[in-house]
């Protein structure tokens, strides 16, 4: 046997593992081939860890495994041995467990138990037609790598399965808008042109190749001219994963795929390979570093995304995500402009605003009821002048017609996606593109094959086990009572920073510094968002793992439906989380508290708390904007950026730590070993959870907060590169995912939309003054104008009705004896003959605002529903080449079949001339009955 020789050329003995290894493949399987040795010019490629050794086959995937490496002492002499005891064994098979080292009886049953199942799992691999070639030998301490290769046949026959598309020889001409929108297309396209990435599938394509299911027995029609270029390394790896989770590992207690291989350990890691690096001295030109230099860069961040190019490097899923992502920020332009506006209108309009001037006019000397008990005394409602100009920012008129335009907006961007989707299905030929039936998860199938040993089998052959609603009943129940508990506790962290707001407010009202009493409110407020930020962080990391906890015991068949569930469990929890403060300050607050002289108190000590006198608009402002900023700025920049790169740092670090000691340090690591240190790709969902959050803060409390879409216009911007350049540089390479849509996702932003509709109705009507104005200009003012409102809504109490131990300390605070006090509310005056009873007025503002909430819902709704219609779902002209497809897809086959027609008849009369031994010799040469 060939000795093979070294990457420096030098020829040298295997390692006793490695040997062991290589006979067992000859022995067992005969389809390993010793590899010819190559210089180091020639080993460029399988160096850099994207070949075999050979050079010339390319590694589609690579499965790792964890390996227990001898003492690097004396190695040269114990590889020699080792060698020499192989040779020795003649034709003896070498155990499975040979590959942990020399003497295998020494390892733990465990071990050997996983290198059984990973030698039956790699036997069945090369039985599927792949070819396998091990490396133990990496300066990745206690790692071991398999490297996989597809050849062409198991390309063919995979895509063949998978029902893959693939561009014919026939092209066609892209016809575009013709006359005048041609032009003003044209024109568009040349403004535009900087903002594009430089390119070439950004040039306007005048001709698009014909696409077709490929078929083995319809090869002629496509262009095979370079084999090793027709499948690129996406849809290698794609074919390859299939076969991977196809092929199935029996020889254990229960069939395992690559998924349980995976969850088990058998395998630590099964991941696709980067093209190369995207920079230094070796990085040579590929896409990903094309990706980088175009995409992942901050210095383009104003250009648009090369949605193709990520798409032929990562997948349809992952383009689809980041198209969306694109169309969503585009469209937050237009939302953010209209809203700076609306916020400018309340700056200019805040000095002519007459109950905010009511209010700060010191002249007035309207004198109000103590915020609390005993500690608190009488104020002027002079004092509430700052906050009073504030709220005016966001709550004017404009703020009803940001409210319509928002919803408006929320209708237009889900059917802009909707059209930009179907472009996008037409561009990479996913048009009839169905989504096929998962493999079972490998939870499941144990699950089933659990059932079927428990039940009692008759003489009867039983039917297939599957697990039912009975067998899932304990998981549905634990479902529900954990998801109700979960919520539970969202609301008692809000109750207890409501605890935290009534004993603070009182705390500070008590202190000697005036300072601190005059910015109480202010205090407070503050203190409180930020609480209730860091609960809701804390809160987001624990929801998540509860809700993948409670989606593994219901044990779902596939992943399509792992996926559904745990994201329906993850944005139930993560909305009842990031909202409930913001709902209960929006709707709950002020509303709660009683009146002077019959408070509703909390332990019988706690008073609940008021609104101020601009009401809580401003504090809901407040809040939202702590909430969202601090969310996206901690959570979805700091977070997922800064925690990936410190737990690849702390990798790397023990790596070369470990590695220090060996004599191999300095050899450079293959591209394998590099793509092992990134992160593993965790899936789309937290991603989309994020956005799926941020357009809830965008739409569905937009009335009290008009520049939401203004920071979440920024802060998508970054995220874009952010997201990019983890995907490229931070990640390994995830599995290509096809798919059309974006799922579930979409139903998820339709309710979003339409529940944004209801929630500003409800703040316009109940949380701002908005509908109070009108019913007193229209209804109760005496000129018609706004003069006279805050009086209007003021009701008056007698001080000598408070209760026992609750009238202020010091009641001479203000210099003087105070004997009424007003409050904010519709009711009867003291002197009344029912005093402290709801007034006319309150059942006036109500039928106001309940009227407002059904005309806005159904106005609001019924121009969405409008839009929808008008708009189509499919672009004009994507309709029209459709079309133009299927006829030329028809065409093309007829013409093949009138070629067939006229070889037979050919034949036909050739045999009527010369006989049928003649016909049968002609019949065999002609090539298209060959093919």
């Amino acid at each position: 046997m060939d000795v093979p020789e070294t990457e420096s050329g030098v020829s040298q003995p295997r390692t006793a593992c490695r040997q062991a290894h290589f006979l067992r493949d000859v022995l067992f399987h005969g389809k390993f081939q010793l590899l010819k040795s190559h210089t180091p010019e020639e080993n460029t490629q399988c160096r850099q860890g994207l070949f075999f050794q050979d050079g010339r086959r390319r590694v589609d995937y690579i499965l790792t495994y964890h390996i227990k490496k001898s003492s690097r002492a004396g190695g040269s002499r114990l590889r020699d041995n080792a060698f020499t005891r192989t040779l020795r064994r003649g034709r003896r098979p070498p155990r499975a467990d040979a590959e942990r080292g020399p003497d295998p009886s020494a390892e733990p049953q465990e071990d050997r138990d996983k290198a059984l199942r990973r030698a039956e799992f790699e036997s069945s691999l090369l039985e599927m037609g792949l070819e396998l070639e091990r490396d133990e030998e990496t300066k990745t301490p206690g790692v071991g790598f398999v490297k996989i290769h597809a050849p062409w046949n198991v390309l063919c026959r995979e895509a063949e399965f998978m029902k893959l598309k693939m561009p014919t020889k026939k092209v066609y001409e892209v016809k575009h808008s013709s006359g005048v929108m041609e032009k003003i297309n044209a024109f568009i396209s040349k403004l535009t042109d900087p903002l594009h990435p430089n390119l070439e599938e950004n040039r306007t394509q005048k001709v698009k190749h014909l696409s077709y299911p490929f078929s083995r027995e319809k090869q002629h029609l496509f262009d095979l001219s370079d084999r090793d270029s027709f499948f690129d390394s996406k849809t290698r790896g794609s074919l390859v994963c299939e076969v991977l989770k196809r092929t199935k590992c029996t020889k254990a207690k229960y069939s395992m795929g690559i998924t349980s291989l995976l969850g088990s350990g058998v395998y630590l890691a099964a991941y696709p390979l980067h093209d190369g690096d995207v920079e230094g001295e070796n990085a040579e030109p590929n896409d990903r570093k094309l990706l980088y230099e175009e995409w992942a860069s901050y210095s383009v961040f104003y250009k648009y995304q090369p949605i193709g190019l990520i798409r032929k490097y990562f997948g349809e899923k992952i383009g689809l995500y980041f198209a969306w992502l694109g169309v969503y920020t585009q469209m937050l332009i237009p939302a953010s402009l209209v809203g700076v506006f609306v916020f400018l209108y309340g700056c200019v309009t805040v000095d002519d605003d007459i109950p905010s001037m009511e209010i700060c006019d010191q002249r007035r000397n309207i004198t109000m009821c103590p915020l609390c008990d005993r500690v608190c005394s009488y104020w002027n409602l002079s004092t509430a002048c700052g906050t009073a100009r504030a709220s005016h920012l966001f709550d004017n008129p404009a703020t009803v017609f940001f409210s319509i335009f928002m919803a408006l907006w929320a209708a237009f961007f889900m059917e802009h996606w909707k059209r930009r989707q179907m472009r996008l299905n037409y561009e990479w030929d996913l048009t009839g593109f169905e989504d096929e039936e998962d493999h079972p998860r490998a939870e499941y199938e144990f699950r089933v094959m659990q059932k079927s040993l428990r039940t009692d089998h008759t003489s009867q052959k039983p039917e297939k086990e599957k697990l039912t609603c009975k067998d899932r009943f304990p998981a549905y129940m634990t479902n529900l009572i954990m998801m109700l508990l979960m919520i539970g506790v969202t609301f008692a962290i809000v109750f207890g920073v409501i605890l935290y707001r009534i004993s603070t407010k009182a705390a500070l009202a008590m202190s000697s510094n005036p300072m601190t009493r005059s910015n109480v409110r202010l205090t407070v407020k503050t203190t409180a968002a930020i609480i209730n930020l860091v609960v809701i962080l804390i809160l987001d990391e624990v929801y998540g793992a509860v809700a993948r906890w409670l989606t593994v015991l219901e044990v779902p068949k596939t992943d399509k439906s792992f996926e559904e569930r745990l994201i329906f469990k993850t944005f139930i929890l993560k909305f009842v989380n990031a909202f409930t403060p913001i709902i209960y300050i929006a709707f709950f607050r002020g509303r709660l508290g009683g009146r002077p002289g019959s408070y509703l108190y909390v332990f019988e000590s706690y008073r609940m708390e008021e609104c101020a006198h601009g009401g809580c608009l401003m504090e809901l402002c407040i809040q939202l904007s702590i909430t969202m900023l601090g969310k996206q700025l901690i959570q979805n920049n700091l977070f997922e950026i800064g925690v990936p790169k410190l737990k690849k740092l702390i990798r790397y670090i023990k790596s070369k730590r470990r590695s220090f000691q060996e004599e191999e340090y300095e050899k450079k690591l293959q591209r394998y070993e590099t793509d092992h240190f990134l992160e593993p790709f965790a899936g789309l969902t937290p991603e989309y959870m994020e956005m799926i959050i941020q357009f809830g803060f965008v739409t569905l409390f937009v009335a009290s907060f008009p520049l939401a879409p203004l920071f979440a216009l920024l802060n998508n911007i970054i995220e874009i590169r952010l997201d990019a350049k983890k995907f490229v540089a931070e990640l390994r390479r995830p599995d290509a995912a096809r798919g059309k849509d974006i799922g579930i996702w979409y139903n998820i932003l339709r309710g979003v939309a339409k529940v944004a509709v209801i929630v500003n109705a409800f703040v316009i009507s109940f949380t701002s003054d908005f509908i109070p104005r009108l019913v007193y200009q229209y209804m109760y003012s005496p000129d018609g104008s706004m003069h006279g409102f805050v009086n209007h809504t003021l009701s008056y109490f007698n001080v000598s009705h408070f209760q026992n131990g609750t009238a202020p300390v010091e009641p001479f605070h203000l210099g003087f004896r105070v004997d009424i006090c007003r409050y904010k509310d519709y009711r009867e005056p003291p002197w009344s003959p029912t005093p402290y009873e709801i007034s006319k007025e309150f059942w006036a503002v109500l039928a106001a605002r309940l009227a407002f909430v059904i005309v806005f819902q159904n106005v609001v709704m019924l121009m969405s529903d409008v839009v929808d219609w008008i708009i189509p779902d499919i672009p004009k002209d994507i309709s029209l080449q459709i079309h133009k497809e299927k006829i030329l897809m028809m065409d093309l086959f007829m013409k093949e079949e009138q070629g067939k027609t006229r070889v037979e008849d050919s034949v036909a009369s050739k045999e009527m001339r010369h006989g049928p031994l003649t016909r049968s010799r002609s019949v065999s040469h002609t090539p298209c009955q060959s093919f």
